[in-house]
């Protein structure tokens, strides 16, 4: 299933999932800067450590 199917979806929880992972992920991002630990991720089918920098977890500007 993908995203788009997913916010589609009938039952509000789970519409409202992607938004709430997108979040989460937002927050494990600034954990690991205050912290100073790796994010650990599932990527290409891997378990991979990935540092995180402070500008990653910076808002996005709207001009750039």
């Amino acid at each position: 299933m993908n995203n788009n199917l997913i916010e589609q979806a009938k039952d509000k929880d789970l519409a409202g999932s992607v938004g709430a992972m997108r979040r989460a992920a937002i927050r494990a991002r600034q954990v690991a800067v205050q912290t100073g630990t790796d994010l650990i991720v599932w990527r290409d089918g891997k378990v991979q450590h990935e540092i995180v920098t402070v500008q990653e977890t910076l808002p996005k500007r709207a001009d750039a």
